[in-house]
Parts: C-alpha cells; structure tokens; sequence
C-alpha cells in the first residue's frame, strides 16, 4: 500500500518510474493518494507566479511549450522536475527570468512560492527546491518580434 521508491517528473511532466502514485494520508477510513505529475503541476503553477518569472523550461522545453500553446494545451509543469516520496518532495524548477529583475531574488521569490504551494496544497514536505535560471527575457525582445511581423504583412 505504501510506495517507498521515489518517483521523479520530467520536465514535461512525464513519470520517469513505472510508478506514480503516492500515498499521503491514511484516516483508517480510505487513503488519499496524489500522483506526482500533480505535485509537478502545482509547483508549476506556483514557480509561473512569482515575480520576475518569464517563463519555465529550457530551450528545447519551451519550444515544445510554444507548439502547446498554439494548438491551447498549455503544460502548467513544463520546467518542473519533482521526486516524490511517502511524506517528502524535491522540486527542480528551470526559469526564464524578466531583465533587469534581480535574479538572487527570483530565485527566492521561487523557492518560496513553491514551497508554500506544494505544503498548503499537496500537504507534502518540501525538502529542497532548486532554482536554475536558464535565460533572462529582455522586454526589447517582444517589440523586435512585432515589428518582423508587421514587416512582413504591409
């Protein structure tokens, strides 16, 4: 009934063990089980909302995350890795940071909004979450990619 062996979560939110569902509470009337892709979406949820946060996800992540978007199925754990026990978690978290944030802050503005979220939501102790900035966003880089556009429709 219990699941001792860590399950861990693709960036893409993928289970990479044959098993992904984690016990967390037993009242003597039924067990509550949560499956650790929605630990890695919570925490997903929680990284996209802190301050200075671009975007989640590496390069190769984020440009599977552009197809996503286009077709509307946007993946909330892309740039999220978790492993997940009984009682505890991990949490790895890719991120784009906004220019000229600091990013000492983001990074703590992360770590902190994810681990209130997995605790208050999942109910699972967070053990560590660590933050890896991957590329920083420079807001000139929006108006460049509209005036390629409209370039090309006058």
């Amino acid at each position: 009934m219990a699941n001792t062996t860590p399950n861990t979560t693709s960036a893409h939110g993928t289970p990479q063990t044959s098993s992904s569902v984690v016990p967390t509470t037993s009242n003597g009337r039924g067990t509550t089980t949560i499956v650790d892709s929605v630990v890695a979406r919570v925490a997903g949820i929680a990284a996209r909302e802190a301050r200075g946060v671009y975007d989640l996800g590496g390069g190769a992540a984020r440009a599977i995350g552009a197809i996503r978007n286009a077709i509307n199925a946007t993946d909330q754990s892309q740039g999220i890795s978790v492993e997940v026990g009984e009682k505890q978690v991990a949490v790895d978290v890719t991120i784009v940071a906004e220019y000229p944030v600091s990013l000492q802050d983001v990074a703590d503005g992360v770590r902190a909004d994810v681990i209130r979220a997995v605790e208050t939501i999942v109910g699972l102790e967070v053990t560590e979450v660590n933050v890896t900035v991957n590329d920083v966003h420079l807001p000139s880089e929006d108006n460049n990619t509209n005036k390629t556009e409209e370039a090309r429709v006058q």
